[in-house]
């Protein structure tokens, strides 16, 4: 009985020192680089939006603190969808089993471990692209003063002219310097004879003393440069959104032939001079593919009567923007774009039998990180989708440059937007996307109504 005892003490001692014991078993070969390579790379390499690159254990090691309190916090991977709703492609985030590895990892003094336990070097594309392009657009080289107000502009991109019927699998967007853009759109353009390459067309916005947006100029200025381009973005580049990829779902963008590229440029000074510009990469399909791809937005207003944040509100709820589906379709991503007063934004179907449903919920938006969201909703005709966000324009909004103002509508950083944009796929092989009559917008003056 003793000699039982004994040995039972023995292996509760065992048990209590490997609970006790450090994790050193962890390895960054064997079982940070995967996360890493999974997770991360993708921003953490050369050429990429992130500060440092994580691609080896020599890149790695020296921020493993800082590794650890950015995934301890959820602060990395950005990833900003409530995952109650919604069901996500593409999600970023780490499982509580990979943040407690990368934790368990820095804690133990980041070993390296054996190099021949860690997987291949993931092979990504050259020149910084996220996916190898087939076709590169060089945007206008832009001299982004220290200061100031920068209009947006449009410009058509000489040699950029599609000459026979294209499909587009993919859109990446490569700023140079990606600290000075604000964003970048796109559009493709019938070519018309007096079309000039490389001449901004100015959206110019009167302003007054204090730079805020003077009713009625903006709007009209607008309509005018909007109707010559085709009515505004058909895909475009803000913080944290670089591609768009429509490969997975054997789809694509229809561009017809003779069809111009325009560019929406919109820089913001930082501080110091600079000659910068963009670079667009497309993939083109062999093949027409199963499916085309519109990119359908849903809004609130944009008149100061109707979008207004008051001073000092810490949860303004904006007049909400609303859309009908006029035929069958899937809704494969969708991306939230406000400014630095966004606080969170929801997007809600209503089906035709009445059942409603949140397919995304954004409860804490970030300007820096305007993430898409690839899903699959298959979306009967008739479906309404209805976009709500908040506004947080309160002193305890660190990103808010005055909170004692009232903010409205406009393109700067300082002025505020609403804006939900849906990707979505259609089957029908005779739609013409050319004229894509997807939606019906609910009138304003109906969604005024309800509040």
């Amino acid at each position: 009985m003793l000699r039982l005892w004994a040995a039972g003490l023995i292996v509760v001692a065992a048990a209590m020192a490997a609970e006790a014991a450090p994790p050193s078993s962890i390895t960054f070969s064997k079982d940070v680089l995967p996360i890493l390579q999974d997770k991360c790379q993708t921003c953490h390499r050369p050429g990429q939006m992130a500060p440092m690159s994580l691609l080896t254990y020599t890149d790695a090691r020296p921020w493993a603190k800082a590794i650890k309190v950015a995934v301890e916090t959820r602060k990395m991977p950005p990833w900003s969808a409530d995952p109650t709703y919604g069901r996500f492609l593409n999600d970023r985030s780490l499982n509580q089993s990979q943040i407690d590895t990368l934790v368990a990892w820095a804690d133990s003094g980041a070993p390296e471990g054996d190099a021949k336990d860690a997987p291949p070097p993931k092979q990504w594309p050259t020149g910084g692209w996220e996916v190898q392009p087939d076709i590169i657009v060089d945007g206008p080289e832009f001299d982004v003063p220290a200061s100031g107000v920068i209009d947006w502009f449009w410009v058509a991109i000489p040699g950029a002219m599609f000459t026979k019927d294209t499909w587009i699998t993919s859109i990446q967007f490569q700023p140079l310097d990606p600290a000075v853009v604000h964003h970048t759109g796109i559009a493709f353009v019938p070519h018309t004879a007096d079309v000039k390459y490389n001449e901004p067309i100015w959206e110019r916005v009167q302003r007054d003393a204090d730079l805020i947006t003077i009713p009625g100029q903006q709007q009209s200025t607008n309509t005018i440069v909007r109707t010559a381009i085709g009515g505004g973005f058909q895909d475009t580049y803000v913080p944290g959104h670089t591609i768009s990829d429509y490969r997975r779902y054997n789809a694509a963008r229809f561009i017809p032939a003779n069809t111009d590229v325009y560019l929406n440029l919109h820089y913001t000074p930082n501080g110091k001079p600079l000659r910068t510009h963009v670079r667009v990469g497309f993939t083109v399909a062999k093949e027409p593919p199963q499916r085309q791809v519109v990119m359908v937005t849903v809004g609130g207003p944009t008149d100061r009567d109707h979008f207004r944040i008051p001073a000092n509100d810490a949860d303004y709820a904006a007049p909400p923007g609303e859309a009908t589906f006029s035929r069958d379709v899937e809704i494969f991503s969708m991306m939230p774009h406000m400014h630095v007063r966004g606080k969170s934004m929801t997007f809600t179907l209503t089906y035709p039998d009445g059942r409603t449903e949140t397919v995304l919920n954004v409860p804490r938006y970030d300007f820096s990180w305007q993430l898409q969201y690839d899903t699959s909703l298959r979306v009967p005709k008739g479906t309404k989708l209805r976009v709500e966000a908040h506004y947080d324009n309160s002193a305890g909004n660190r990103y808010n440059p005055n909170p004692n103002r009232d903010v409205f509508y406009g393109e700067q950083t300082w002025e505020e937007m609403e804006s939900g944009y849906a990707f979505v796929l259609v089957d029908d092989p005779n739609f013409d996307p050319r004229h894509p009559d997807l939606v019906e917008k609910e009138p304003m003056t109906k969604i005024r109504a309800e509040r």
